[in-house]
């Protein structure tokens, strides 16, 4: 339950299932109706949301009534089912090192502080780290990032604002190679309103990282802000339009009753969740496990 500090979704989730089946001594269509709201409103997606209340309407047919207990039990082990062999949690490291990811996310999203989180979590793991602050466009973003290095005690490679992004993230790997670090996080601009140079920015710096370590970067992994609801899942959307995203970062799940964001995400674009941040400390990001999320959900 703490784990994903899901408390304001699952109160919200929860309050809404048992209004909709309080008093009743069946389940009608204004209680499926209800329980759709419900769903939808934590979103999960309007697509999960269809399929756990056509899940529903077949064990009533079956079963006249559905208490509230029972309903949430049937929620939970269909959630279960539809999240069975979804990959979540950290990959796998490469070696030989570095393993060097990219990180993406528009502003606003808490990237660069899940930077910083990410390495204070390998750090603790006894893994070597270095940072790459290639967002050189958006103001405060490479001192930002140098605060949270020097937080955690690890080395950053930058070069300023209004530097070429590409430069700095080849930098970046080079300095990892040569300091036989074990990861590479590389903070890059999430100019969405612009695809197309997004796409060349990002084409280039993947281009000039492989020079240096082959299969660079093992990972594009992209910021989204949980508290947006439905607003995260489109940006999944399009930034898969622009690069391969191989996996997610979810922020604020401490402080929405939008949780159920990773729910619709699995559901429609199959993306693993990787880690979701729970707080503000350096330690507040922890690897995703889907079904301890769901069981916290229903806790």
């Amino acid at each position: 339950m703490a784990l994903f500090g899901l408390g304001k979704t699952r109160e919200s989730l929860l309050g809404k299932l048992s209004r909709a089946v309080v008093g009743r001594s069946t389940i009608d269509e204004d209680a499926l109706d209800a329980l759709e709201e419900a769903l939808i409103g934590a979103d999960v997606g309007v697509d999960t949301a269809v399929a756990l209340v056509e899940a529903v309407q077949e064990r009533v047919a079956r079963d006249k009534y559905l208490g509230e207990e029972e309903l949430k039990s049937m929620i939970r082990e269909t959630l279960l089912e539809s999240m069975a062999g979804q990959v979540s949690g950290p990959a796998p490291i490469v070696t030989p090192g570095p393993h060097v990811v990219l990180i993406v996310g528009v502003n606003g999203v808490g990237k660069t502080t899940s930077i910083g989180k990410l390495a204070s979590y390998h750090q603790r793991a006894g893994r070597k780290v270095i940072l790459g602050a290639a967002d050189t466009f958006r103001a405060a973003a490479v001192d930002q990032l140098k605060i949270w290095a020097a937080r955690v005690g690890v080395p950053i490679v930058e070069k300023g604002m209004n530097t070429d992004p590409a430069a700095v993230a080849y930098a970046a790997v080079e300095e990892g190679v040569a300091r036989q670090a074990d990861l590479v996080l590389v903070d890059t601009a999430g100019r969405l309103h612009n695809k197309v140079n997004l796409m060349n920015e990002l084409s280039k710096i993947k281009r000039v990282m492989e020079k240096i370590q082959p299969g660079a970067p093992h990972e594009v992994l992209l910021v989204l802000d949980a508290s947006t609801g439905q607003n995260a899942v489109q940006q999944a959307i399009e930034f898969s339009k622009v690069t391969e995203v191989t996996g997610l970062i979810l922020t604020k799940m401490d402080g929405t009753a939008k949780g159920g964001v990773a729910l619709a995400i699995a559901s429609k674009l199959h993306i693993p969740v990787r880690y979701v941040g729970v707080g503000e400390g350096a330690d507040d990001l922890v690897p995703f496990d889907a079904i301890a999320y769901i069981n916290a959900l229903f806790a």
